[in-house]
């Protein structure tokens, strides 16, 4: 298998973390951007934009919806295909293929979620603002590769991947709380929808269909589907990625034409949207989600400072202490090891840098929250806890690098 597939198969970590990198820089870019932008005398500008209703000619399938709509819930779901493709080629030939060395970053990802939901439900007790618990337990992997790429090449490599593992689980722990948690409830014709367009995907990867325009219709009504069933219609993404084909051979012409060194449907499609979801949807994103006004913060407000804390608590505190903890309970139960060369303050690090929450956390703030104040307090305090956990891991890494060298 892996003799057909050698060419971004093989490079694909050193390809992923590169891309991964520089789309940190661009990411947090976008974010000072929109926040500038929302703050500045043109600030009626920022909101007036995204909430133009663009006529796409979709009104008897989909009602008008806004900009920003179209950006965190059709856009985005090609940011979510892309997480799917990631996790489906990971549980076929990546580390979720292999129960003993996946152990460690499930762990680690586990304590990296309860510990932070845990702390934000602490400070939490409304149940107006507990419906953010989720906010603080996960990772962005572009700024958190961004940073380590800042320590230098005295980062083990195997903490790279381990890093890349950890925020994969992540995402697949963030896209089941979106389904079974942040999911209004669950419309019958909205299945038939859905179960529809994914017998029309099954149909032509039976039939042996390559080019991946073909699975674009069928790929819409799974999205139109979700939206009518009252999922997420991002989480259609996650289901076509994890339907895509990880062999180059598929379908009844199974030993037919596929070229011999051709690459799967599942990393021909990744590299081609890896790079315009890394550098176009979620900069677009950053800009329609960051842009949160200073001024319609309101300190005094119990509801949001405690919304506040409770992510700033749990993306700071709660993730690098559930991470290492988890690990360290893992390690001394013998249920793992360490990789090569990764020690103790490697994990601390790994810890701090998976308190880098940024995209998938404002995106489930969106989710969470309804009340302005409460969104507006939920953003500001990942933009904070963000920064800081960077920040944070910067020194951290660096003063360790400095340790080695010495």
């Amino acid at each position: 298998m892996t003799s057909r597939q050698p060419t971004h198969a093989a490079l694909w970590p050193l390809r992923f973390i590169s891309i991964e990198a520089v789309s940190g820089v661009v990411l947090l870019a976008a974010a000072a951007l929109a926040l500038i932008w929302a703050n500045s005398p043109w600030s009626q500008s920022y909101e007036a934009l995204w909430q133009v209703r663009p006529g796409l000619g979709v009104a008897a399938l989909i009602p008008p919806q806004d900009l920003r709509f179209w950006v965190n819930d059709g856009l985005m779901s090609v940011f979510f295909l892309v997480v799917g493709l990631e996790i489906r080629r990971e549980m076929h030939q990546g580390v979720l293929s292999d129960l003993k060395v996946a152990t460690l970053p499930i762990v680690a990802a586990a304590g990296g979620v309860v510990l932070p939901a845990l702390l934000y439900l602490l400070a939490n007790g409304d149940p107006a603002t507990r419906r953010g618990w989720a906010i603080p337990t996960a990772t962005d992997i572009a700024f958190a590769v961004g940073v380590l790429s800042l320590i230098g090449r005295s980062v083990p490599a195997a903490l790279r991947m381990l890093l890349l593992t950890l925020a994969i689980i992540d995402d697949v722990v963030a896209i089941l709380v979106i389904a079974f948690y942040y999911s209004g409830g669950v419309a019958a014709a909205g299945l038939l929808v859905i179960a529809a367009g994914v017998i029309a995907v099954l149909l032509l990867q039976w039939l042996g269909v390559r080019a991946a325009l073909a699975y674009l219709l069928p790929g819409a009504v799974v999205w139109i589907g979700m939206l009518r069933a009252g999922l997420h219609p991002t989480l259609a993404g996650v289901l076509l990625g994890l339907m895509t084909p990880a062999s180059s051979e598929f379908g009844r012409r199974r030993a037919a034409p596929a070229p011999q060194r051709a690459d799967s449907p599942l990393v021909r499609l990744e590299a081609r949207l890896h790079p315009w979801v890394a550098f176009a949807i979620m900069p677009l994103f950053a800009v329609a989600n960051a842009g949160v006004s200073l001024t319609g913060v309101t300190s005094g407000a119990a509801a949001s400072h405690a919304v506040g804390v409770g992510i700033v608590a749990g993306l700071v505190l709660g993730k690098p202490l559930g991470i290492v903890l988890a690990s360290v309970a893992a390690v001394r139960l013998k249920l793992c090891q360490l990789p090569e060369d990764v020690r103790w303050p490697q994990m601390a690090l790994l810890g701090l840098l998976g308190g880098i929450g940024f995209t998938m956390s404002i995106f489930i703030a969106n989710l969470a929250f309804e009340d302005s104040r409460l969104l507006v307090a939920a953003k500001l305090a990942v933009l904070v806890a963000s920064t800081l956990a960077a920040a944070l891991a910067l020194v951290f890494g660096r003063l360790q690098a400095a340790r080695g060298r010495g």
